[in-house]
Order: structure tokens, then C-alpha cells, then sequence
């Protein structure tokens, strides 16, 4: 059955990341950015900042605190988040003809609402969504079920007719557990080839 509703993940999705080389970019060697950027993304506060029942730059005190060696480091990555975004253009550009096509759009995304608008400000996509929920507004990330919950019943979307675009696994599994078909996207040119067969659908 085709969908109708597509429901988009961003980052890994919509726009891709270069964290790596942006720290390399600051001044660090590729060890140094090795270590920083696992320790940043995987530590226990990273989900909170999606979260965003503390504030952004709170949190960004909290990774002072418990960091303190790498108080600058952590100040430059945390202003300057913009920098580690990749443009996917190629992908924007189908989800405006998608948008033409008649389907509708919709984004599901574990974001604070200060890195969101960095990423995303301008973005062609953000124009044609029908929608969204990001992390940040309803306190909720991937993936909890609440936060599909919601998405579900702000917009009265019916999950089966849903597909659900998701660079990890796990949050692909929890749309699956509520009834909503998804792809694990594993690139740029992945996520390309799964518009295109929806364009050739349409």
C-alpha cells in the first residue's frame, strides 16, 4: 500500500554530520577528536539536551562541570553546533516534488530547539512539512513511544499509513512496535533512492 504520510528523521536523514571534521577543523588531532566527540554524544546528559526540560545552555554547564579539562572545547562545540551540519540538497529537492506529488510531510526528531534551528534555518524542507515534533517540544525523544504518540495524535495520522525514515534502528523498531512501517536509512544516496521509488509511486 502506498503511504501516505512520510514521516522524517533529520539528522542522518534530511542533513548529515561532520563533527569529526569540524573538531579537526578547531585545532584538535584526529585522536583528540576521537575521544571528545564519543564522550560528548554518548555520556548521559546528550538526551537530555533533546529533551529540553533543562535549558540548552544549562546543560551545557552540566558538561562543564563534569568536564571541566575541556571547558573550551566544550564551549566552542556547543556555540558553534552549525558547523558540524553536511547541506543534503539532492534530498531536499525530492521531498519538494514529494510535497507537489500530493503526499504528506512530516518530521519526527530528537533535537533541543537551539541545535534544530541551527541545522535546519532555511532549510527548502522545513517550507513544504505539514508538521512535526521535535524532541524539545514535548520534552519526549526517540525511542520512548510517547514521542510518536503524540505526533500520531496532533496530526490524526493513522500509523499504517505512515513510513517512517529513521537512520537508527532502534527508533525505526519503536514505529514498528505502534503499527507505523519504517526504512533504516544508511546514507545520502539511501535515503535518495527510497524518494525516488516513492516519486515513481505517486
Amino acid at each position: 500500500m502506498k503511504p501516505e504520510n512520510i514521516i522524517f528523521d533529520v539528522g542522518g536523514v534530511l542533513v548529515g554530520f561532520r563533527w569529526h571534521d569540524m573538531l579537526t577543523d578547531y585545532g584538535m588531532t584526529d585522536a583528540q577528536a576521537d575521544v571528545f566527540g564519543p564522550k560528548i554524544f554518548e555520556d548521559e546528559l546528550w538526551p537530555e539536551l533533546d529533551r529540553e526540560r533543562i535549558p540548552y545552555w544549562d546543560l551545557v554547564e552540566l558538561y562543564v562541570k563534569k568536564y571541566p579539562e575541556m571547558e573550551k572545547d566544550l564551549r566552542f562545540f556547543f556555540t558553534y553546533t552549525e558547523r558540524m551540519v553536511v547541506p543534503r540538497p539532492q534530498v531536499w529537492e525530492r521531498v519538494v516534488r514529494l510535497h507537489e506529488a500530493g503526499f504528506k510531510l512530516y518530521l519526527l526528531s530528537n533535537y533541543s530547539s537551539v541545535m534544530f534551528e541551527k541545522h535546519t534555518g532555511g532549510a527548502p524542507f522545513r517550507e513544504v512539512m505539514d508538521g512535526g515534533i521535535v524532541s524539545y517540544m514535548v520534552h519526549e525523544v526517540k525511542p520512548e513511544q510517547n514521542i510518536y504518540r503524540h505526533l500520531f495524535d496532533k496530526y490524526s495520522l493513522d500509523p499504517a499509513k505512515c513510513l517512517f525514515l529513521d537512520d537508527r534502528e532502534d527508533n525505526i523498531q519503536t514505529g514498528e512496535s505502534l503499527g507505523m512501517p519504517g526504512i533504516v536509512i544508511r546514507s545520502e544516496a539511501h535515503v535518495c533512492q527510497v524518494l525516488d521509488e516513492l516519486l515513481e509511486r505517486a
